[in-house]
C-alpha cells in the first residue's frame, strides 16, 4: 500500500544572494494557508548577521504576519563553529528537534534554507545536511530577470544535482522571483513546468513572480539610514515610500512631466529652479516621496520656509556630501532587505507573492482533508475570490475623493467589482492625476448632471408617502449619497459604499428612506470583522443601534450569524454582558437573557450562549470556570454586544491596542446593501468594503430568487 504522508516538509534553497528568499518562503506559507493547509514555518539556522544587519527577521515576519507556529532559530556562529569542528552531525540533531516540534502539530512545513553567500563552503554543507537530515523535498529558489524557460531549467538542474542527495531527492517544484516584464506571465501561462536536465519528469513552476516598485518600495526612512544620509526635513519619512527615483537635471517644464507618485528627486542642493519645480508639483497634490540635496549644501532659508506648511510639510528632505552621480548610483544599488519596523511593506510583498504561487503541485503531493480554517489572509483571500465571483457593480458616491479613486482602480485592476465613481468627469481625472493614479477604463465615471433628473420621478413614487414633490426631490438628488442611493434603489448598481467624507447619518438615513429593510427585517444593524492573529471574530452591533430591545438583540444576534456563515466562518454566538449565566440580575443583564431565549426559539440551529462575559466566551480554561455546560467552550467568534456604548467601546479598544485590522462597519438588514466607512478609513478599507458590499449583494439576489420559488 502506496499511501502519502500526512505531513511533507518543503526546504527551499536559494540558487543566489538576490532571489528575495525570506519574501519567498513566507509567500508559499500564505498561498499553502490560503488553501486550507496547516503550515508550520522554520528558519533553522540564522543567516550570518553581517549579511542582512538584523536577528532572524525572517521568524519574525513568519509570527507576526502569517501567525505561524516559528522555533528561534540556532545562531549561525554556533552552527559553523560545529561544522569546522566535525561535529555537523550534533548540529542535525538540533536542526531535526528543531524542525520536529512544527511538524507535530502541522501538515507542512516550510523550511528557509541559507543564502551560500558570505561562508559558501559552510552554507551549502549546511544545506545539503539539513535536506537530507529532515528528508525534505527540494524547492529551489531562482531569480528570474530575463532568462528563459531553458536557462532556468539548467540552474534547477545545478540545484538538483548540488542538493538532491544523487537524484534521491527530486524537486518538488521551482520557485521563480523577480521576473522581466511579462516573462512570469509567460513562464506560467505558456510554459508551466521545466524540462529539467537529469530529471524523470517536468519540474512545475510554482510561481514567477513579477518585479512591481510598489509593491517592494521603501520607506524614505530605510533609504536614509541604509546610505547614511542627512536628514533636513523629516516631514512623513516613518511612512512615506520611494517607488522611483529621478535626477532631476532637466529645466522645470521638462522636469514636471516626470514627477509621478512615489518619485524620489535627487538634484544639487544649489538647484533651486528643481526643488522649486518639485514644491510646485507637490503643492498641487502630487504624493512625491521625497527630495536628496547632494554636494554638501542644505537649502536656503528662503526655500525652506516653504516646507513648514501642509502639504509640503509631509515632503521628506535627505542630504549627502556626495555628488549627484554617486548618490544616484548609490540609491539604485540599495539593499533589497526588509527592516524588522517595516511590517507594512512585507505584508504588501507577502500578500503579492501568495496571488501568484501555484500551490497545486505541492497539494498533489499530500494525502490531508481540506480543514477550513479562517485566519485573517484566508478570510481576505477568500472575500476578493467571492467578489470576483459576484461579478457585481458598486457604485461610490465619493467620486472625487482620492482614497476613494484609489481603491476604485485596484477593485478594477484585482476584478473585485465594477467601480462606478460620480462626480464631475474632469474633477474625477484631475485628481487622480494629482494623485498618481492610473485609472483603468473598467472604472466608470457618471457625472449627476446628466442622469440625476432621471431618478426625480422614482423618488417621487418611493417617497410620496412622506409628500415628497419634484422640486425637493431634486435638491435632495443633488447629494451624490442620495443619488447614489436611487441608483441602488431602481437596480442600476448592485450595491453602494460611502462615509470616507459623509457621516454614518448621511450614507445610512437616504437608505433607510429609499432601500428600506428586508423582508423577515425589523431594524438594520452592524458588525465589523475583527481580523485578530489567527482568527477572524465578527463584532455586533457596534455602529447603528445606541440602546436596542430584547427582541431588537435577538435579530441582531441572528443577522450577525448569517453574516459570519455568509462569509465562511461557522458561528458560535456569545450574548455579551457584564456577567455569566445566572450570577447577575437587573435590567441591563435580564435584557440579554431573554434575547438569547429567542434567538433560541427562533433558531435553534445557532450555537448561542448568554448571557456570558467576554472571557468566559472567549478563553476555554476560563469558559470551564465561568460556564461550564456553554455550547461555546470558550471559543465565540460572533460577540453580540448588549448596546452601542459597549460595542462601539471595545471595538475600538481592541482595534487600537491589539493593532488589530477591523473590516467594516457592514450594514444588516437592508434589501440592497449598503455600507459605511470611517472618515480615517485607508485604501485596504475601502477596498475590502467593496468586496463585502459585493458579496452581500450576490446573497441578496439568492434570497430573493428563493422568495420567488417559495411564492410559486
Amino acid at each position: 500500500m502506496n499511501a502519502r504522508s500526512r505531513h511533507r516538509t518543503f526546504y527551499l534553497v536559494p540558487i543566489s544572494r538576490e532571489t528575495g528568499l525570506t519574501s519567498m518562503a513566507l509567500g508559499l506559507v500564505r498561498a499553502l494557508q490560503l488553501a486550507g493547509v496547516r503550515v508550520g514555518f522554520v528558519k533553522p539556522i540564522v543567516q550570518p548577521e553581517s549579511m542582512i544587519g538584523d536577528t532572524d527577521l525572517a521568524s519574525h515576519f513568519a509570527r507576526t504576519l502569517c501567525g505561524t507556529t516559528t522555533p528561534d532559530p540556532i545562531p549561525f556562529a554556533h552552527a559553523a563553529e560545529l561544522v569546522r569542528t566535525g561535529q555537523i552531525g550534533s548540529l542535525m540533531e538540533e536542526v531535526v528537534a528543531l524542525v520536529e516540534t512544527v511538524r507535530a502539530n502541522h501538515d507542512v512545513v516550510v523550511v528557509e534554507g541559507l543564502i551560500p553567500d558570505a561562508d559558501i563552503q559552510i552554507a551549502t554543507r549546511l544545506n545539503i545536511g539539513t535536506i537530507r537530515s529532515l528528508g525534505a523535498d527540494l524547492i529551489p529558489v531562482i531569480a528570474g530577470g530575463s532568462r528563459d524557460a531553458t536557462e532556468l531549467a539548467a540552474i534547477a538542474a545545478t540545484a538538483a544535482e548540488q542538493y538532491g542527495d544523487e537524484g534521491r531527492r527530486p524537486l518538488a517544484g521551482v520557485l521563480v522571483n523577480h521576473c522581466g516584464d511579462g516573462a512570469g506571465a509567460d513562464l506560467l501561462m505558456t510554459v508551466g513546468a521545466l524540462d529539467v536536465p537529469g530529471t524523470e519528469k517536468p519540474v512545475a513552476i510554482l510561481s514567477a513572480v513579477p518585479t512591481v516598485t510598489r509593491v517592494s518600495a521603501p520607506r524614505v526612512l530605510d533609504v536614509a539610514e541604509g546610505l547614511g544620509l542627512g536628514i533636513f526635513h523629516r516631514g512623513a519619512i516613518e511612512t512615506v515610500r520611494a517607488e522611483s527615483i529621478l535626477v532631476a537635471a532637466r529645466s522645470p517644464e521638462k522636469l514636471m512631466r516626470h514627477l509621478k507618485s512615489g518619485t524620489l528627486v535627487v538634484t544639487p542642493s544649489d538647484r533651486s529652479d528643481a526643488i522649486l519645480t518639485a514644491a510646485l508639483v507637490a503643492q498641487r497634490g502630487m504624493p512625491l516621496a521625497g527630495l536628496v540635496l547632494t554636494c554638501g549644501g542644505t537649502m536656503v532659508p528662503e526655500l525652506a520656509a516653504l516646507f513648514d506648511t501642509p502639504p509640503l510639510d509631509r515632503l521628506p528632505i535627505l542630504t549627502t556630501d556626495d555628488d549627484t552621480f554617486t548618490t544616484a548610483s548609490r540609491l539604485s544599488n540599495l539593499s533589497s532587505h526588509v527592516g524588522r519596523e517595516d511590517g507594512e511593506r512585507m505584508e504588501r510583498m507577502i500578500s503579492f507573492i501568495a496571488e501568484k504561487v501555484d500551490t497545486r503541485p505541492l497539494l498533489r503531493r499530500l494525502d490531508l482533508p481540506v480543514e477550513q480554517l479562517m485566519p485573517p489572509p484566508v478570510f481576505r483571500h477568500r472575500l476578493v475570490e467571492a467578489a470576483r465571483l459576484a461579478g457585481k457593480r458598486i457604485v461610490l458616491p465619493e467620486g472625487d475623493e482620492p482614497r476613494t479613486i484609489r481603491a476604485a482602480a485596484i477593485c478594477a485592476e484585482k476584478r473585485i467589482a465594477h467601480c462606478v465613481l460620480l462626480g464631475a468627469p474632469d474633477r474625477i481625472r484631475a485628481v487622480a492625476k494629482a494623485h498618481g493614479i492610473d485609472l483603468p477604463a473598467e472604472v466608470e465615471i457618471v457625472d449627476p448632471e446628466t442622469v440625476r433628473g432621471t431618478y426625480v420621478d422614482p423618488m417621487v413614487e418611493l417617497r410620496k408617502a412622506k409628500g415628497l414633490n419634484a422640486l425637493q426631490a431634486h435638491k435632495q438628488l443633488e447629494d451624490t449619497v442620495v443619488l447614489g442611493t436611487m441608483m441602488l434603489a431602481k437596480g442600476d448598481v448592485d450595491g453602494l459604499v460611502s462615509g470616507a467624507v459623509h457621516t454614518t447619518a448621511s450614507t445610512v438615513r437616504p437608505a433607510l428612506q429609499l432601500i428600506k429593510t428586508a423582508p423577515g427585517s425589523s431594524i438594520v444593524s452592524s458588525v465589523f470583522f475583527m481580523l485578530m492573529p489567527d482568527q477572524v471574530l465578527v463584532y455586533g452591533d457596534c455602529a447603528i443601534n445606541p440602546d436596542p430591545t430584547a427582541q431588537e438583540l435577538a435579530e441582531i444576534a441572528i443577522q450577525s450569524a448569517d453574516s459570519a456563515r455568509a462569509f465562511g466562518i461557522e458561528p458560535k454566538v456569545a450574548m455579551i454582558s457584564y456577567s455569566t449565566g445566572s450570577s447577575g440580575t437587573g435590567l441591563d443583564v435580564d435584557k440579554v437573557r431573554e434575547a438569547t431565549a429567542l434567538v433560541r426559539g427562533r433558531r435553534p440551529d445557532l450555537v448561542i450562549d448568554g448571557p456570558i462575559q467576554y472571557d468566559a466566551a472567549s478563553v476555554e480554561s476560563v469558559g470551564r470556570q465561568k460556564a461550564p455546560d456553554s455550547p461555546l467552550d470558550g471559543h465565540a467568534n460572533v460577540f453580540i454586544f448588549p448596546d452601542l456604548n459597549t460595542g462601539n467601546t471595545t471595538y475600538k479598544a481592541v482595534q487600537r491596542s491589539a493593532g488589530v485590522v477591523s473590516v467594516g462597519p457592514m450594514l444588516q438588514g437592508l434589501r440592497k446593501p449598503v455600507n459605511d466607512l470611517s472618515r480615517g478609513a485607508l485604501v485596504d478599507d475601502i477596498v475590502y468594503t467593496i468586496a463585502l458590499t459585493a458579496i452581500q449583494a450576490a446573497a441578496g439576489d439568492k434570497t430573493v430568487a428563493e422568495l420567488d420559488t417559495a411564492a410559486e
